[in-house]
């Protein structure tokens, strides 16, 4: 899986992803750590001000609407925090990696 795999439409029939599955895709997503009893996961990003913190949170926000997977947002000055997890299945999909992947993008 890369920053370049779309996300997949989900069911509430699927399964989380077990915790050892996680911890193998984060080793890709330097800086992203599980959360939630590995029912989440999530980074703070760190910034110079908060217009800058509040610019990367519209992008992430827009990616977002154009990928169908939204995160929790958290901005604050000089940081935004992004979670994400897969409420349908209240744990991990492959979605919520691929979304990281994609934000770790954004950030220039």
């Amino acid at each position: 899986m890369d920053e370049t795999t779309k996300c997949l439409p989900c069911s509430s029939d699927f399964k989380p992803l077990a915790r050892g599955k996680c911890e193998e895709y984060l080793v890709a997503l330097p800086g992203w750590e599980l959360a939630d009893e590995a029912r989440a996961i999530e980074k703070k990003y760190a910034f110079k001000n908060f217009a800058a913190a509040m610019n990367f949170a519209v992008k992430a926000g827009d990616l977002a609407e154009q990928m169908g997977h939204h995160p929790v947002l958290t901005v604050g000055w000089g940081f935004c925090r992004v979670r994400f997890k897969t409420s349908k299945i209240n744990g991990l999909h492959e979605n919520d990696f691929v979304m990281a992947a994609q934000v770790e993008k954004l950030f220039v």
